[in-house]
């Protein structure tokens, strides 16, 4: 493993990551890439996701003021029978959301990239979690979605907020559901040469 201990840079605004992440141990700094999502496309939700970590990653990692960071680029799409589901564009494209994943099960994809921005090298990979969603009623639908948050994730919803009690479990790492997949982050540091523990705050 590496001596040099680098300074973080979380390239997204998602502050479920930034928590996972700080609770974790790191304290990583925040500079949002500014990517335009809707403009890039994958054959497959796995592959957008990974994508769009590695565009946000790359955006950030160019800035002069990043020099010599490692930079964390992260994306979530949720993929039901293979469709890319992101953020809901409004309130009606959420309650039809949840009313098409309700009793059903979709896979949580989250794409990971770290840039080392002293060498240039990258590390990237797509992780994910199967959800089983609950059977919340049309009434709850309209609920939630009238509290706004499901506008602001991926999927329409999330493990750590309003919607917990209409997941039923999910199959694989909550904390990738949520934003970040902590054991892929430590994976793709070490393929970098660098240890979780050198990079703790």
């Amino acid at each position: 493993m590496t001596a040099r201990t680098p300074r973080l840079v979380l390239a997204s605004a998602s502050p479920a990551r930034l928590r996972l992440l700080r609770e974790a141990g790191f304290a990583p700094e925040v500079i949002v890439s500014g990517v335009d999502e809707d403009a890039i496309s994958a054959p497959s939700p796995a592959e957008l996701a990974l994508v769009l970590a590695e565009a946000k990653a790359a955006v950030v990692a160019a800035l002069p003021e990043v020099a010599g960071a490692l930079v964390i680029g992260c994306d979530s799409v949720l993929d039901l029978d293979g469709e890319a589901l992101g953020k809901p564009a409004d309130s009606e494209e959420a309650t039809a959301r949840w009313k098409a994943m309700r009793g059903r099960s979709g896979v949580l994809r989250t794409g990971h990239c770290v840039t080392d921005t002293a060498t240039g090298r990258i590390a990237s990979a797509t992780a994910s979690t199967t959800v089983r969603f609950g059977e919340p009623t049309d009434a709850e639908i309209a609920a939630y979605v009238a509290t706004g948050e499901p506008l602001r994730v991926a999927g329409a919803f999330t493990l750590s907020g309003l919607s917990a009690p209409f997941i039923r479990g999910i199959d694989g790492d909550h904390g990738n559901v949520i934003g970040i997949s902590l054991p892929l982050l430590r994976e793709l540091l070490a393929e970098l040469g660098y240890s979780v523990t050198d990079l703790w705050a």
